[in-house]
């Protein structure tokens, strides 16, 4: 095919990733852990990690891990936020020669059952904060070993002593719990300790990661996502990066920031395993909607790279304390998960100097696919070009690419798409043409020069009189109201046009009204793409890594409805 992005590369990136790559993440994390063992790891809640320290504590859990005598290839969950033991267990797993997956620690019963049935999760590391949902569904499991941490367990003693009585008894952030089985994570350490781990036999297209997708269309499917998958786009992101930085790991030590959760692949390959795979330091934020927490933690580490999705540069940008956080050592700012808002990009950008690289991928692809180049310096509303050994068609309803310039769904292929999805075959084939491209769903426009610019998903796409309303393009533009905080647009029934456009506004001038805002897509849009109802709003519903939920909006009217009959 056609490859006309390759034109468009930087000097000094290739179009082809090498074919002498490591032969699996346990050869990759072990060769790190050794060449940069001085070097700090991460920083969390003000304790700082070496990967010399690192590498013991990982070695110590996989020994562990070992003498369960667990079958190769079994699966072992995780399920905690951004603290220090995450990237230790992660790494143990690997190591040990299993699987890691992980599971969002604020998963509902019925969500996290549904996870730890269909992976097939023999064990799980587990923050005590998230215990109590562990114990609802236990019996329902395959889980046999469980491993409970503390948020302190690797703070230090009076530090950890500390922080666990505020978790504990003054923020009351653990709820009652009773897991008989559970053993804590320090005796863990304890039974490992001093020992080396023994080498896996583990293979390129092993598994390394189920990675679950957000299940906002229906029940989380689980993404295989091999040695070689991620190996595949830790070496993409750095070639792609080379422009910046020089050859990964050499220079001095970059600093990049996890406020997107680890649980997540955009942070997980290219905050946890890419940091691993340069020798960065990793700044671990726990909770990220913490703003004032998580603007200190950024004046106390000053950081390099900063990876994070729309509504986290806008909150951010928001906050009157930000302005106090030394952003001059700030290189690359790199936007992904959901659409960056040019007002957002814009802001951001006058705040620390640094514009947003827009970049795109998901679950199924590792994630990255498309990134803006790096030495780029304005927003551009791309998704950028398709990274080094990636291709990107524009495909039609027959699965045949479309002309330059014509929208069609984004398929993508490359060493970083999954084989499919676990014990799915049905849903594989759906996503998968013969020739080997994922369909991502995404409705989008590829240029003469290989950009891409998303219209929006398949699903979300409104449909006005027989017109395509893409709410990406609604939400954009109300977004660069002064008065507007945040916006969602979603289609709603209408008797007249099958649809209508409606907005949900989270305020940022309190005397915005209903008249002004639709005056002003009255004065921008074109008849069928203004929006006929407008509620206000103090939130919008987000995922956990901070994307808005469209769908929970389109779909409570019904609920409403539901509820009156």
């Amino acid at each position: 095919m056609q490859r006309p992005w390759l034109a468009q590369y930087p000097e000094g990136v290739p179009a082809e990733i090498p074919a002498d790559r490591p032969g699996s993440l346990v050869e990759l994390i072990n060769d790190a852990f050794a060449r940069y063992a001085d070097r700090t790891a991460y920083v969390c809640l003000g304790k700082s990690m070496t990967f010399a320290q690192t590498a013991k504590l990982s070695s110590a859990v996989a020994v562990w891990l070992q003498g369960l005598g667990l079958p190769r290839g079994a699966r072992v969950a995780i399920m905690m936020p951004n603290v220090l033991q995450y990237m230790v267990c992660a790494t143990a797993i690997l190591r040990a020669g299993y699987v890691v997956v992980n599971v969002n620690p604020l998963y509902t019963p019925r969500e996290l059952t549904h996870q730890l049935v269909d992976s097939g999760a023999q064990a799980i590391f587990i923050l005590e904060n998230f215990a109590t949902t562990l114990q609802k569904v236990l019996p329902q499991t395959q889980v046999e070993h469980i491993v409970v941490t503390s948020m302190g367990d690797l703070l230090g003693g009076l530090k950890g002593a500390v922080v666990n009585l505020v978790v504990r008894h003054v923020k009351k952030m653990v709820p009652p719990y009773s897991l008989p089985k559970a053993i804590p994570f320090k005796q863990v350490l304890q039974a490992g300790a001093g020992k080396t781990p023994t080498l896996p036999d583990t293979r390129p297209d092993d598994t390394a990661f189920l990675q679950y997708t957000g299940g906002t269309t229906g029940l989380a499917k689980g993404a295989i996502l091999t040695h070689d998958n991620i190996i595949s786009n830790i070496l993409q992101n750095a070639l792609w990066s080379v422009p910046l930085f020089g050859q990964a790991g050499t220079g001095a030590q970059l600093t990049t920031v996890s406020a997107l959760p680890l649980y997540h692949i955009f942070a997980l390959t290219g905050c946890g395993m890419y940091g691993i795979y340069a020798g960065m330091r990793n700044l671990l934020i726990p909770n990220p909607r913490d703003i004032p927490a998580f603007i200190k933690a950024l004046r106390e580490t000053p950081v390099n790279i900063f990876p994070a999705v729309n509504t986290l540069f806008n909150a951010l940008v928001n906050h009157p304390e930000f302005s106090k956080v030394d952003m001059s050592g700030l290189k690359l700012s790199l936007g992904g998960g959901m659409a960056i808002q040019k007002a957002v990009a814009e802001k951001w950008k006058a705040a620390t100097g640094c514009h947003v690289l827009e970049a795109y991928g998901l679950s199924e692809t590792s994630p990255g696919a498309t990134i803006n180049p790096v030495t780029s310096t304005e927003y551009n509303g791309t998704i950028g070009l398709p990274i080094p050994s990636t291709e990107v068609a524009i495909l039609g309803e027959d699965d045949q690419p479309v002309p330059i310039g014509q929208p069609g769904e984004i398929a993508i292929r490359g060493p970083q798409v999954m084989p499919g999805y676990w014990n799915m075959p049905d849903e594989t084939a759906k996503v998968m043409t013969p020739d080997g491209f994922f369909k991502t769903g995404d409705i989008g426009i590829m240029d003469e020069q290989g950009y891409t610019r998303i219209v929006d998903r398949k699903k979300d796409m409104i449909l006005v009189s027989g017109f395509n309303v893409y709410p990406n393009e609604i939400e954009g533009l109300v977004a660069q109201h002064p008065g507007v905080l945040e916006v969602a647009a979603v289609g709603v029934p209408d008797e007249h046009s099958g649809e209508v456009v409606k907005l949900f506004v989270v305020k940022k001038d309190p005397n915005l009204t209903e008249a002004e805002l639709k005056q002003y897509c009255h004065d921008n849009l074109t008849g069928y793409k203004r929006p006929r109802h407008i509620e206000f709003r103090d939130e919008l519903p987000k995922t956990n890594v901070g994307k808005i939920l469209r769908r929970a909006l389109r779909d409570e009217p019904a609920k409403e409805q539901r509820k009156a009959a």
